[in-house]
């Protein structure tokens, strides 16, 4: 696991990125200090189980949004797969594109993963919950993109 990273923890401060979203408009996380941010890094675009949740977040955006929250999506997926995703799946929130993981590696989304039986480091499905000074208040590893966004809504009261 050479190319792993450590998992960020509770109470800490989230680390900075600055990314190109899905228009080439570049987005920082301390953009959004004084409110909270949910990151979600998923995989790749286009794929069942990241389809699933970028979906989800899209119907429950409403709820998020109401309580405060900003929603970023993070895939190293360049800006135009990025694109054609949000237009294809109607996403009205930022995704962002990691292309060479450095802000998945820094935020512990990085590491050995196995699907259909083959290992390999990659990109580990994971959402953080950031407060509004920038500290990690929540997060989960290695989420199951089915139903993840109605128990994130139940874990923050929503």
């Amino acid at each position: 696991m050479i190319n792993s990273s450590e998992e960020l923890e509770t109470g800490q401060q989230a680390p900075d990125f600055a990314l190109p979203d899905a228009t080439g408009t570049v987005r920082r996380l301390s953009d959004h200090r004084g409110g909270p941010v949910i990151v979600y890094f998923y995989p790749a675009a286009f794929t069942p189980g990241c389809t699933t949740e970028a979906c989800d977040f899209r119907e429950n955006l409403a709820s998020f949004q109401s309580a405060g929250y900003t929603v970023l999506g993070i895939s190293p997926d360049p800006v135009s797969r990025l694109a054609e995703f949000a237009e294809a799946e109607q996403l009205s929130f930022p995704l962002l594109s990691d292309e060479d993981a450095q802000v998945a590696r820094a935020w512990g989304a990085w590491g050995q993963k196995t699907v259909a039986g083959r290992t390999f480091d990659g990109l580990i499905r994971s959402t953080a919950v950031i407060d509004a000074d920038g500290r990690v208040a929540a997060l989960e590893y290695n989420v199951d993109p089915n139903g993840h966004v109605g128990r994130l809504r139940e874990q923050l009261g929503l």
